[in-house]
């Protein structure tokens, strides 16, 4: 087959097998670059292990630290005529350079969000690795099932208490515009909270430490996005940040419950990067494209990988920095005062007619394909290619 890129909006309808092995090789390769991580933790669960802050959440104590890695996440797997989706093939990928490396690496793919896959998680640490030292959180998802009610949440991009406007941009077209959003009800917000707040993260840790599966000392960290001032209202006081809110109240709630065997868990506040979440929000692929244009000028651009490399040689090493709110910063070269002042005069002024000169809608976009396994360099996008690829540990 060969296999195109077919964007609908903000998703990638296609996925190419080899251009996404090519992607997790140069996260791996990054990784290795930076050399060991002495305190990387070695018996490591990812809960959303697939794509972004995820996969490089697997990807970094793996290859910096040796760790065995069981990656949970729910993708379609491809079919003679289709492709399966990028996060597949990510996991596909990183499971070969994981066992050629001599390493334990193991997934299941299932809803995260039921019963049933984490008592198949509890199962296979239980027959594997007998306990983890770390459980990373960093699920996104548009709706959930809460499996003790059976009521599906679906979340939303919305402002709270008034409506809202502000520039945005088609990514595709590289049209600047004006998006106007209504306010959420108080459904849409409990909604939100529902699917995106710390529940399912605090159902998760209780179930594993019931189980007898957290190792003592076990550090657990979920991710979250603070952001600047201009995308406050769509995000954090919006519906977004008050499900983020509550992911923090979570984190203390945790925290205690693990004090007895000197666990703790974080909020790890990240970057403000192309994913295939972040894609969907308004308003915000226009920051990022200013941000990435002065970042990268600044020589201070990060992507996931570098990101995660950092927070785990650098925070969750023994020194984690935790704010005046006890969250781990990693978004503190983003939110630097020069960076965010020459964003604010950018976004002052950017419009159709200048986007291409003054912002990096380019980088934006090539971001973009990446994730879907576009644009790689090496791959021969013109030849067949084999979309039939399995999970080695399935």
């Amino acid at each position: 087959m060969i296999i195109k890129p077919k964007i609908r909006g903000f998703i990638c309808t296609t996925s190419h097998p080899d251009g996404c092995a090519a992607h997790v090789r140069q996260q791996i390769e990054y990784v290795r670059s930076k050399g060991p991580i002495a305190s990387a933790p070695k018996r490591v669960l990812v809960i959303g292990s697939s794509t972004g802050y995820g996969l490089a959440s697997r990807i970094v104590p793996a290859f910096a630290g040796g760790a065995a890695t069981l990656g949970v996440f729910f993708e379609k797997p491809p079919e003679p005529d289709r492709t399966g989706t990028a996060g597949w093939y990510n996991s596909v990928a990183f499971e070969r350079e994981a066992h050629a490396a001599g390493l334990y690496a193991k997934s299941i793919n299932g809803d995260a969000f039921s019963d049933a896959v984490k008592e198949q998680v509890i199962a296979t640490i239980k027959a594997d690795l007998g306990q983890v030292d770390a459980v990373i959180y960093s699920l996104a998802s548009p709706r959930r099932t809460n499996p003790r009610t059976g009521v599906t949440h679906k979340s939303c991009l919305k402002p709270i208490g008034a409506a809202y406007s502000n520039k945005t941009v088609d990514t595709d077209r590289g049209i600047v515009s004006e998006v106007n959003i209504e306010p959420a009800s108080d459904a849409d917000i409990a909604d939100t909270v529902a699917v995106m707040g710390g529940e399912d993260w605090e159902m998760w840790m209780d179930a594993l430490e019931a189980a007898g599966v957290l190792a003592p000392g076990v550090v657990t960290v979920a991710y979250s996005y603070i952001g600047p001032s201009l995308t406050w209202a769509i995000y954090r006081n919006g519906t977004i940040g008050r499900a983020k809110e509550h992911l923090e109240e979570t984190a203390d709630r945790i925290s205690a419950k693990l004090a007895d065997k000197e666990g703790r868990a974080w909020v790890s506040v990240n970057k403000a990067l192309v994913t295939q979440a972040s894609s969907a929000i308004p308003v915000v692929p226009l920051y990022i494209s200013l941000l990435y244009r002065v970042m990268k000028a600044k020589g201070l651009h990060e992507g996931c990988i570098e990101q995660i490399q950092r927070l785990f040689a650098t925070r969750l090493a023994g020194n984690p920095q935790p704010d005046e709110d006890g969250r781990i910063r990693i978004d503190d070269w983003e939110m630097r005062e020069d960076i965010q002042a020459e964003v604010a005069a950018l976004w002052e002024k950017v419009s159709t007619e200048n986007l291409a000169d003054i912002s990096d809608i380019a980088g934006y976009r090539a971001e973009f394909l990446k994730l879907f396994g576009f644009g790689l360099e090496g791959i021969n996008y013109e030849a067949e290619a084999e979309p039939m690829q399995p999970l080695p540990s399935a």
